[in-house]
């Protein structure tokens, strides 16, 4: 299958690229190779390769930057899947795009999930140009899917449990504070490739849900992924009060992969299997990477 990977310099673009490189024929470009907020190159890309999927993995993720940097957030979050959307319309190609549990408020009461039609109420700028991107796909082509996602991680690109190691390595007798009051579920990018995979052919369209099965809080995540990774650290929970962001963060993520499961189409996998598996691949290079 011939396919177009938008974002492809960012964790889940690199493990869409690796995973399927070797069984379709790609054109991975990444952000600054395509920037997808340019309508007129958006076009001439899609007119160029003929893709018969295209993949957006492109984003501007910077959740507390785009409390400030609105225009930015929204030419990429919002107007960026429009024009890919348009052009998608104009080639005939299938769109899967990405985008966020940062489109519910979060209210939830815990551990009650959100399904692909609960109601969407985002707190933040970033999840107002994510739900805007989501509106403009579904608006200007009837073939897509728009996987939603949430607390993602990878090898690639600089994410929370990286982070997480970073602190806990540069000091273990430093008392790092994570928030235990916000609950989701830890997802491995290359889990998430395997499942956009599984999907390029089917016939499922709209919006599905696709994020690790099981919750936690970002506390319990951090705890286990650095227990897992076998290093010293000191970790104290403390409340979103206690910890203020710029962008107020939904309190429940916890995202029901239903549709998939509906279609017999879900990949996802407990959130402690893929921290464990991804620590067994990676831990040397996650060592070696923070500078251990």
């Amino acid at each position: 299958m011939k396919l177009l990977i938008t974002g492809a310099g960012g964790q889940l673009g690199q493990d869409c690229v690796e995973l399927m490189l070797d069984r379709h024929d790609i054109c991975a470009l990444s952000s600054r190779q395509l920037d997808i907020s340019q309508a007129e190159a958006v076009q001439q890309a899609v007119a160029c390769i003929k893709p018969q999927v295209l993949i957006n993995c492109a984003a501007y993720t910077a959740v507390d930057a785009c409390e400030t940097e609105t225009d930015r957030c929204m030419a990429v979050n919002a107007q960026g899947p429009a024009n890919l959307a348009k052009s998608c319309a104009e080639f005939g190609c299938r769109l899967i795009h990405i985008s966020t549990d940062y489109v519910f408020a979060g209210s939830k009461p815990v551990p009650t999930a959100y399904l692909e039609d609960s109601a969407v109420g985002p707190l933040s700028a970033y999840g107002r140009s994510k739900l805007a991107g989501e509106q403009a796909v579904a608006n200007f082509l009837e073939n897509h899917l728009i996987l939603r996602t949430a607390w993602l991680y990878g090898i690639g690109g600089k994410n929370f449990l990286k982070t997480m190691l970073r602190l806990a390595l540069a000091d273990p007798q430093r008392v790092i504070r994570v928030v235990n009051d916000q609950y989701g579920a830890l997802t491995w990018t290359a889990t998430l490739a395997r499942q956009i995979e599984q999907v390029l052919e089917s016939d499922l369209t709209g919006v599905a849900h696709a994020t690790a099965e099981g919750n936690c809080t970002w506390f319990a995540g951090a705890k286990y992924f650095l227990e897992a990774m076998q290093v010293a650290y000191s970790l104290a929970p403390c409340t979103t009060a206690e910890y203020p962001t710029p962008a107020h963060r939904p309190t429940n993520s916890i995202l029901e992969n239903k549709r998939l499961k509906e279609h017999d189409l879900n990949l996802m996998q407990n959130w402690q299997d893929d921290v464990e598996e991804f620590v067994r691949l990676y831990r040397k290079e996650l060592l070696a990477e923070i500078g251990q």
